[in-house]
């Protein structure tokens, strides 16, 4: 069975993905969300991701919260107004938790990488995917393109985050996001 490493941007989102995915890999969460403000917000989804891999029986790994890095990377794009969601802030957020997570799958020998961000409705997929397949060549790592809301992927997530009684966020995580 192959080895993937699936960032994981919060628990609900999680969920369903890795209900398709469990019996194709051998998955382990890898939980690389520098984006997320404030540090409480962090901690709370890290701990909902902690507990979904111990309902899941999955291997769960937490990157370095490098939110100054995250800051920089993004900078000159905080300006809600001007660059509203799923616009060009979004666009390097994805690059960056993408890269730091094709890197540890190569640094520890995943044969793969992905994503659950396109799940949720308010992310596109496309350009997910083309940023993790450019991510993917420069690591040397395979990156598997996806399209988890399709068949009701979101829905389906909502119902098991229900049934596992997981913590909801209303934002995306970043400080932008959570102002509009």
């Amino acid at each position: 069975m192959k080895k993937l490493l699936l960032h994981t941007c919060c628990a609900c989102c999680s969920t369903e993905v890795i209900e398709r995915l469990k019996k194709e890999y051998d998955i382990t969460l890898f939980f690389s969300n520098s984006n997320i403000y404030p540090i409480e917000e962090y901690e709370k989804r890290l701990e909902e991701a902690k507990k979904i891999a111990e309902i899941m029986e999955l291997d769960l790994v937490e990157d370095e919260y490098l939110s100054l890095e995250w800051e920089m990377f993004v900078g000159g794009l905080e300006n809600y107004k001007k660059m509203p969601e799923g616009g060009r802030r979004c666009e390097l957020c994805f690059k960056f938790n993408l890269t730091r997570t094709a890197k540890f799958a190569k640094d520890f020998k995943f044969d793969l990488f992905t994503t659950t961000l396109t799940i949720s409705p308010h992310k596109d997929h496309e350009m997910i995917n083309k940023i993790g397949e450019k991510i993917s060549k420069r690591y040397n790592v395979n990156f598997l393109k996806s399209n988890f809301k399709e068949n009701n992927g979101f829905n389906k997530s909502l119902e098991h985050s229900k049934k596992h009684k997981l913590y909801r966020q209303n934002y995306c995580g970043c400080k932008y996001s959570k102002r509009k």
